[in-house]
């Protein structure tokens, strides 16, 4: 309705003033003109936001459209889209030169990208708007996150709670590895207690009130997308064994069924050492022991009354190796056992990587290490 409203502005465009998602590239930018909400749900990689009707004018107008008439619903869009374009041109526009070519996109390449392509090209930029606008974008993240992963070459690293999978991502990462990290896509580490202290969730998948800090699956998906479209297929991939959620989010399909039939590494360290690791990466979890004994309540069910009060009086003595302890072998280790073996299909055959500790420079020697075998490192 709302990309129907700044008819007076934009008159129909011709073939020449288009460009599909197939062109994204050949652009010096990219400008959404949708609401600030709609943009915050999802939008293309690398575009920045110029709305041509802000949150409360997209909302008025729509009212007038469906109250009153779509020809005063144009009338008010039409000055608001004027007024806006042109605070724009004066300050986020005012310094781009004479050849710079924006492409320029709203809902669904209807009339509030139009009206923008207009007129800056009234002025002499090259601007061209997206055929379809975001929806055509979206269905193309949607076609190609079915696809993509099939022709990447993924190697999962396995290995319970606290074994420093996230951490020797990291470490590959930096060494020089292909790396989709889903845990930082996803904002979340995954685990019972995986958000921050400040936005922890539930494995069912319900966050809790007030706390949830992680993007929106449309968004979770697109910077997915934005990662395999760029990595090469020649070289392996390297990810963590995630199950098919990610706190609230869901791994797209397509690509999970891909990672539970890629080969496995699986990362065996000691009970002290995961202790040692999951101390020094949940330093935030655990140095907020108040909230900390508010998470208790979930594990109430799933261990018991006798079970959790031990943990609370972990808790409140401050002796988180011994709480982080439990929690690996009463909680992380079997359910581990109950989902990540039975998920990874070649789990069973997986190359054990063998690690005493896990601190910093040990992490840093296995990236070295897989690196190597893998033929990507230095020799």
């Amino acid at each position: 309705m709302t990309d129907a409203i700044p008819a007076a502005i934009a008159t129909s465009r011709p073939p020449a003033m288009r460009a599909t998602v197939d062109d994204l590239a050949q652009f010096d930018a990219l400008i959404d003109t949708r609401s600030p909400a709609e943009f915050a749900e999802d939008h293309i990689p690398g575009a920045i936001n110029l709305p041509v009707l802000d949150n409360d004018q997209r909302a008025q107008v729509g009212t007038l459209y469906a109250q009153l008439s779509p020809f005063a619903a144009r009338k008010l869009g039409a000055a608001l889209v004027a007024r806006n374009i042109a605070a724009h041109l004066e300050s986020s526009l005012a310094d781009h030169p004479k050849h710079w070519k924006p492409l320029i996109y709203c809902w669904r390449g209807g009339q509030r990208s139009g009206a923008m392509t207009l007129v800056l090209n009234q002025i002499g930029w090259g601007a061209r708007q997206l055929e379809g606008g975001y929806k055509a974008f979206r269905r193309r993240v949607v076609a190609d996150l079915a696809e993509l992963p099939q022709r990447l070459q993924f190697r999962v690293l396995h290995g319970p709670t606290g074994s420093g999978k996230t951490a020797l991502l990291e470490a590959l990462q930096a060494a020089g590895a292909q790396v989709l990290n889903l845990e930082g896509l996803a904002r979340h580490r995954g685990s019972v207690l995986g958000g921050t202290a400040a936005a922890l969730q539930d494995e069912g998948g319900e966050p809790a009130p007030g706390s949830d800090n992680q993007p929106g699956q449309k968004s979770f998906e697109t910077q997915i997308w934005n990662a395999l479209r760029n990595f090469d297929a020649s070289r392996p991939v390297y990810v963590e064994s995630e199950s098919r959620r990610i706190g609230r989010l869901s791994i797209p399909a397509g690509l999970f069924e891909t990672l539970v039939d890629a080969p496995c590494l699986r990362i065996a360290a000691p009970l002290p050492a995961r202790v040692a690791h999951l101390l020094e990466r949940y330093a935030d979890i655990y140095g907020n022991p108040e909230a900390l004994d508010r998470r208790m309540d979930y594990f109430l069910p799933l261990h018991g009354r006798a079970t959790v009060a031990q943990w609370r009086q972990w808790i409140t003595g401050r002796d988180w190796a011994a709480l982080a302890g439990a929690m690996c072998s009463t909680h992380y280790d079997p359910a581990y056992r109950r989902g990540g073996d039975a998920l990874y299909r070649r789990a069973a055959e997986a190359q054990v990587l063998q690690m005493d500790t896990l601190d910093r420079d040990a992490i840093i020697r296995a990236a070295q290490t897989i690196m190597q075998s893998s033929g990507t490192g230095n020799a």
